[in-house]
């Protein structure tokens, strides 16, 4: 583009200066410095065209071609290098961030034997040519379980009082005790409730400017999330006195529990989060799906008997999750607790979930729900 426009404006300047009558008016002087700098605009613009046609293109073809694949699935990925000028000095394939194989032909073909984890994927090529001019290019793709799950109803075996200005958003049982951390600026706190009345006897509350999210109790401690500020906040079991906090290391704050070891903490995505309680530090994160999703809107979470459950936000079923591998194992469909009561224009969605194990039951509640209920789970005919 610049080329035509030095040319245009070349042809136009001789036009103009033939057309002069005494073209020795005309300073030679600034004659040639304009011609010098037409020149170097010329080169510069030339340079910078060849810089850019000099980078190699590399496609990604994925055999079989789809966006969602099935772990344990294996997967061949072929790579083809367009050359415009210069020589290949290789070319570096990545699943993920790790590097799995390095080419120096242009065009060639890697099978990945066996995908071994749930979530989206990235496969990136990196080309490089001999005198180090590069080009990346990615390809995405998502990796689903191979389990259906199984279908769960559930059995009502009682039910308790819920306030009605609780806007629940993480839930459990401790001792005998229910423990309910609440939601809304200016009006989250944590909750030490009794279960067959519903009255709270103890209760810590949070600056108005924070907006509470899940809990769960772990050596003598609650600890509690936040939803957008990147906090968490520690507080003593018995007293609820403020002790620790820590950043939270995602975007968001959602649900929280933990396995005996460490918390447990999802985002409102489809990926839960191991935290170390000693320092906050992330010991590993783990994708949820099940065999026809990547499973977002992960929110309050329960540790139950090795497995973890979860509410889906805005959803009528919770979900339960293998630990190791973020299989979807179960779905329960609890859209049937709506007939058991008459919610009204406040009644937010269902949220909460907690086990009790002298029961071996889980109670279950919404936001701003009237009522609690303990359920059993069935599989279903």
């Amino acid at each position: 583009m610049l080329i035509w426009i030095f040319q245009y404006f070349v042809i136009k300047s001789f036009k103009f200066a033939g057309s002069i009558q005494n073209p020795i008016r005309m300073k030679k002087p600034f004659f040639l410095l304009f011609l010098l700098v037409c020149l170097v605009v010329t080169i510069l613009s030339c340079s910078n065209i060849r810089k850019k046609s000099r980078k190699p293109i590399s496609t990604i073809i994925l055999k079989p071609n789809k966006e969602n694949y099935t772990i344990g699935e294996p997967l061949s990925i072929e790579v083809k290098t367009k050359l415009f000028d210069g020589k290949i000095a290789k070319i570096e394939l990545y699943y993920g961030n790790n590097l799995i194989t390095t080419n120096n032909k242009p065009d060639f073909e890697y099978t990945y034997n066996k995908i071994s984890s749930l979530g989206p994927k990235t496969i990136k090529v990196v080309a490089i040519l001999t005198d180090s001019v590069s080009n990346t290019r990615y390809k995405n793709f998502s990796v689903l379980s191979d389990m259906i799950p199984e279908k769960y109803n559930f059995e009502v075996v009682k039910e308790y009082p819920h306030s009605t200005a609780h806007f629940t958003e993480g839930l459990e049982m401790h001792d005998g005790f229910l423990y309910e951390s609440t939601g809304q600026n200016g009006s989250s706190a944590i909750h030490k409730i009794v279960l067959k009345t519903g009255k709270t006897i103890q209760k810590k509350s949070l600056p108005k400017q924070y907006f509470g999210e899940g809990i769960t109790i772990l050596n003598n401690k609650i600890y509690q999330l936040t939803y957008t500020s990147k906090k968490g906040f520690v507080y003593n079991f018995s007293d609820f006195a403020l002790v620790d906090s820590f950043h939270i290391n995602s975007d968001q704050g959602w649900g929280m529990t933990n396995d005996g070891k460490y918390l447990i903490m999802s985002d409102g995505t489809n990926k839960l989060t191991w935290i170390d309680p000693k320092n906050y530090s992330t010991v590993k994160t783990l994708f949820v799906a099940s065999n026809t999703q990547l499973q977002d809107n992960l929110n309050e979470l329960e540790y139950v008997n090795g497995y973890i459950f979860a509410n889906i936000w805005q959803q009528d079923y919770i979900v339960e999750i293998d630990p190791e591998t973020g299989k979807i194992i179960a779905t329960t469909d609890l859209s049937g607790l709506y007939n058991l009561f008459t919610p009204d224009e406040r009644t937010n969605v269902l949220n909460g979930i907690a086990y009790d194990k002298s029961s071996g039951d889980l109670l279950v509640t919404g936001k701003l729900w009237p009522v609690l209920f303990e359920i059993k789970l069935k599989k279903s005919e």
